[in-house]
């Protein structure tokens, strides 16, 4: 799966393949990937990369600046979603849409929530079942209902060490 996601961004840029980290310096831990089915693990993967290069740790990469970060990121988020795209699951799709915008709200306002919200997201991936949890979150900064979701779909321990690795990345 880092090969992938590692050798799609060496060939789209010359200035990806810059921001790569050294083997030793990689953290190759799948964080939420694991709480969904295994064909949506490296587009899952690859758009949580572009989050940790907007907003966190990234575990592959090391962009030398806050504009490159910036365009790394969004390409991230851009060549997770056709990944995902591909499999034809629209619902899919507009979850994860769903889940970058309102990660970035709640970054722009400095609010929790963003580890539940990541792991229902992954968890229900295109059941469609996400609006009202996501709306308690978004109106109401409350992710209760998101992490019961995840909980229910995934298991306690799957999603208690998704939650930690994320804490940490973040």
């Amino acid at each position: 799966m880092w090969d992938e996601i590692l050798d799609g961004a060496v060939r789209e840029s010359r200035l990806w393949g810059e921001c790569v980290l050294a083997g030793a310096e990689r953290r190759l831990v799948a964080v939420f990937s694991p709480l969904a089915e295994e064909r949506f693990a490296v587009g899952l993967e690859t758009i949580y990369e572009g989050y940790l290069v907007h907003y966190g740790t990234p575990r592959l990469f090391e962009p030398p600046d806050t504009d490159v970060a910036l365009l790394l990121g969004d390409y991230l988020y851009a060549h997770g979603l056709v990944r995902i795209a591909s499999f034809g699951e629209t619902q899919a799709v507009a979850d994860l849409s769903e889940l970058i915008s309102l990660c970035s709200q709640l970054r722009a306002e400095d609010a929790d929530g963003d580890g539940p919200l990541w792991a229902a997201s992954a968890a229900l991936l295109g059941s469609g079942t996400l609006d009202e949890a996501r709306g308690a979150l978004r109106l109401h900064g409350d992710a209760a209902l998101l992490e019961a979701a995840a909980r229910k779909a995934a298991g306690d321990a799957a999603v208690d060490g998704a939650l930690a690795v994320h804490a940490a990345l973040r």
